[in-house]
């Protein structure tokens, strides 16, 4: 066993780990990165098929992000945002309030629904944090609920911070901290291959493409926000994940589905907070809008602006930890007032707009607007829809969905009644297991195999990533026929 490695075990706890089985055996010590490839210790060359848990958008080493750190570096490196400000974060505001507000949504916003305050935070969870009492305070203080409340999806997941465990409904997450936690309201997520009002028998296909329902999960949301309106305390705001919910296990929305549950808050007079942590920056669409410019958040795929817009993971291109909340100047003005009456928003951060992640993360907006990204990531898409029809063939794959540069594969019992798999038997974390052996990294969510590569993934690699886990579906499920 590597030094390297006996020291990790000797010391470290790792995230979302049973360190039991991690004491086990002797893991992947990562050293070094190129593009979409990863090197171990050993000398093994692998592809990072899920982006380092969703945060790297153009590949490791990137010379134009490497560039952009070493040059703020020569300069310094941080320093405090309280009381002070300096010239990245200042500049990337600006940034993010462009692209926060796309033109092609300026005849569908008012005044009030520009997005133009942005407060930095660390990471996902913490910008969850920043809404959620940016919204609960905004409540408070326009007289709008003396006791907010907020709403999310079945399955959601917003982070860890406790503020963020409390909006979600996954009891591996939420049960065991349930006395620290302040209750929110959950309503049936649009998970159209396990909807129970979906009346169509499984096809070939992704479920969204051929369901037969009659909206019923949008009924569910107008049904718990006007009992709450009827009640006088309408809810403040409803917190969900454009496009899909991630650690649900890469549950996409049908088409429509966000445009008629907003138009349902708005009637309610209930704010959107949009967690886009890791679906914003063109990760969850490849969309583009009437001018031929990139949609770069899954709520504007739907023609959808937010009250908060919750940024993270690739915000720096996933290079450095930083985060941002962007609400509306109606927001930000029920924390104005005079020095004497403690209306400041008091919450912050020690490396709050720090200047070495802003100085990367303008240079990673500078890049996903170039033509090569953007033919990259159309690239991408094509490449993973194309490349995966194979995997069809295999009686496990249940349900296969794509969201933009997102492909999630749902393993089954038997795809034709669409019976899960034991969790017990581990399968999504034996195929991923298998594939790290054939040189491809990835983590799954329970049983589904999470595709999520690098937009600088070419269309060779991407065959050699679905090769790979076809192949290692085979060797986990060696009795199965195929179709």
């Amino acid at each position: 066993m590597l030094p390297l490695t006996e020291l990790d075990q000797k010391y470290v706890w790792h995230p979302f780990t049973q360190m039991q089985d991690w004491l086990g055996h002797e893991p992947i010590v990562i050293t070094s990165g190129k593009g979409a490839t990863l090197q171990d210790s050993k000398g093994r060359s692998y592809l990072d098929a899920n982006s380092s848990i969703w945060t790297n958008l153009h590949g490791h080493r990137n010379p134009a992000l490497d560039k952009a750190l070493r040059g703020q570096l020569a300069k310094v490196a941080h320093s405090s945002f309280l009381g002070l400000t300096n010239e990245p974060a200042a500049k990337l505001a600006g940034e993010l309030v462009r692209l926060a507000n796309p033109i092609n949504l300026s005849e569908v916003m008012g005044p009030d629904d520009t997005l133009s305050k942005v407060f930095y935070s660390d990471d996902g969870s913490t910008a969850m944090e920043v809404a959620l009492k940016q919204a609960y305070q905004f409540a408070q203080r326009s007289g709008l609920s003396a006791s907010p409340r907020f709403l999310s999806l079945e399955g959601a997941y917003h982070g860890d911070t406790l503020g963020a465990v409390s909006l979600g409904h996954i009891d591996l997450f939420q049960k065991s901290y349930a006395n620290l936690l302040f209750p929110t309201d959950s309503v049936m997520s649009p998970y159209c291959y396990r909807c129970p009002f979906n009346r169509a028998a499984p096809k070939r296909a992704d479920a969204r493409t051929y369901r037969v329902c009659e909206w019923e999960c949008v009924a569910k949301v107008e049904e718990v926000c006007a009992t709450k309106q009827a009640q006088g305390e309408p809810y403040t705001a409803m917190v969900l994940e454009p496009g899909l919910q991630g650690a649900a296990g890469m549950i996409p929305q049908p088409e429509g589905w966000l445009q008629q549950v907003s138009k349902v808050l708005r009637r309610h007079g209930t704010q959107l907070i949009a967690d886009e942590v890791m679906t914003g920056f063109g990760r969850a669409t490849v969309d583009e809008d009437s001018n031929g410019q990139p949609v770069w958040f899954a709520s504007h795929a739907e023609g959808v602006q937010p009250d908060f817009l919750v940024l993270a993971k690739g915000l720096t291109g996933g290079y450095l930890p930083m985060a941002a909340t962007l609400t509306t100047q109606r927001v930000f003005n029920v924390f104005l007032g005079r020095y004497e009456e403690f209306k400041s928003f008091f919450h912050g951060h020690s490396y709050t707009g720090n200047a070495l992640g802003s100085a990367v993360a303008l240079a990673n907006v500078e890049l996903l607007e170039t033509k090569r990204t953007r033919q990259q990531r159309h690239r991408l898409a094509a490449a993973l829809r194309t490349e995966s029809a194979v995997l069809w063939e295999l009686p496990q794959v249940g349900d296969m969905r794509q969201c933009g540069l997102i492909l999630a594969v749902e393993l089954v019992e038997d795809w034709k009644t669409r019976k899960p798999l034991a969790l017990k038997d581990r399968a999504g974390f034996r195929v991923c297991e298998a594939m790290a052996r054939r040189g491809v990294l990835t983590r799954p969510i329970g049983n589904v195999i999470v595709v999520m590569p690098p937009y600088c993934t070419t269309p060779s690699q991407v065959q050699q990533i679905l090769t790979c886990l076809h192949d290692s579906i085979v060797e986990i499920f060696p009795n199965h026929p195929k179709n």
